[in-house]
């Protein structure tokens, strides 16, 4: 019996090693130059990329001292978790009204095409007329910065939510309702569950686009005294842009929760992608 000889596609595999070291190499850099000392670096290429004599803390402690890091922080988490609970309840809500109602009234299938439409509005056109709207509205704090991301996040969720509801069977809600339930017990105690995977790609896409944004919270909050991480992040930029290890122990504090929480929930967030595209 003649053993099949395994071809590899090498010029693909020769792409993907490429991609694995251009990821890798400036993440490699950053953790290396944050454990260095500045006496460590030097102008050769060499003593850049070489690890550092003693792996020592102290940049980090004070990088988390120039940074209000521990303040800085709470604000970012209390941002992003509230939008992120905000936009899976609300904007779950409306893609299933829309998603389950277009095909067959015609309003609803209007509605969705103007949420929808909303991605294609660049945030530059209403960054001012925002900024006087929510100061008028005493709407310039942390309050104001979730609603305006809950809003801004509403037309690609609700897009991924509807697209997901094609894959869940009607038959589920008719079974609900033969057994006495209501659209709205239907909703929460069958459809919400079985949404899931969407909602944990809901919930990672709207973290990483709200834990990362610099230019809302700027323009809101600006001269509040009230700072995201990323707003600290250019603080800090500006006034120590040339103390690079400290720059870089900075950035990977910043890094750091979002690095783990997509750790935890990237499964999740594959199959809501897969199941969630539109066909």
């Amino acid at each position: 019996m003649k053993k099949i000889k395994e071809k590899y596609n090498w010029p693909a595999t020769i792409l993907l090693i490429f991609g694995l070291i251009t990821v890798l190499f400036p993440l490699y850099m950053a953790i290396v130059i944050a454990f260095k000392q500045p006496t460590e670096m030097t102008n050769s290429i060499a003593g850049i990329l070489s690890l550092p004599q003693k792996w020592s803390l102290a940049n980090f402690r004070e990088a988390m001292e120039v940074t209000d890091f521990w303040r800085s922080l709470l604000n970012s988490v209390l941002i992003t978790g509230i939008t992120m609970a905000l936009s899976i309840v609300i904007h779950s809500l409306l893609g299933y009204a829309l998603g389950r109602n277009m095909q067959k009234k015609k309003g609803y299938r209007m509605a969705y095409y103007y949420v929808v439409s909303g991605m294609f509005v660049p945030f530059a056109i209403l960054m001012m007329p925002l900024v006087k709207q929510t100061a008028e509205m005493h709407l310039d704090n942390l309050f104001g910065v979730i609603l305006l991301y809950t809003v801004f996040y509403m037309p690609m969720n609700v897009l991924l939510y509807s697209g997901y509801l094609k894959n869940i069977p009607i038959a589920l809600e008719e079974a609900a309702r033969v057994d006495g339930a209501s659209t709205w017990t239907t909703y929460w105690k069958v459809i919400f569950p079985i949404m899931g995977p969407m909602h944990a790609t809901v919930a990672v896409l709207t973290a990483l686009g709200t834990w990362n944004d610099v230019m809302t919270p700027l323009v809101i909050m600006s001269g509040s005294g009230v700072n995201t991480l990323p707003l600290a992040q250019m603080t800090f930029q500006t006034q120590f842009g040339t103390n690079y290890n400290l720059a870089f122990a900075s950035y990977l504090l910043a890094l750091l929760p979002m690095l783990v929480f997509y750790l935890f929930a990237q499964k999740k967030i594959i199959n809501g992608v897969v199941n969630g595209a539109v066909k």
